[in-house]
């Protein structure tokens, strides 16, 4: 949830400040829909780039062990393999 909330909070906040930019300088008539039909979708678009980029950020935060923790618990794995026995070791 912290994660979410940190992705979507910022984005929200860019995509209304990005929708302001975007139809200061284009007219919502040139785009053959209605005002609040533009700047909805404006809104949704700038938001979802935002969100992206947030997403990104986010999953390249993480750390080593995050990254390369293996996801079988340790009866799970393989019979051969030399990590069974050890709950933190990486695949």
């Amino acid at each position: 949830m912290k994660k979410a909330i940190w992705i979507l909070w910022p984005s929200f906040i860019v995509g209304g400040i990005a929708t302001v930019l975007a139809f200061t300088a284009i007219d919502p008539a040139d785009l053959d829909l209605s005002r609040k039909a533009a700047y909805t979708a404006g809104f949704f678009f700038f938001w979802a780039l935002g969100a992206g980029s947030s997403a990104f950020t986010c999953f390249l935060q993480q750390r080593r062990d995050e990254v390369n923790r293996c996801p079988l618990q340790p009866v799970e794995r393989p019979v051969g393999c030399p990590k069974r026995q050890d709950p933190d070791a990486s695949c």
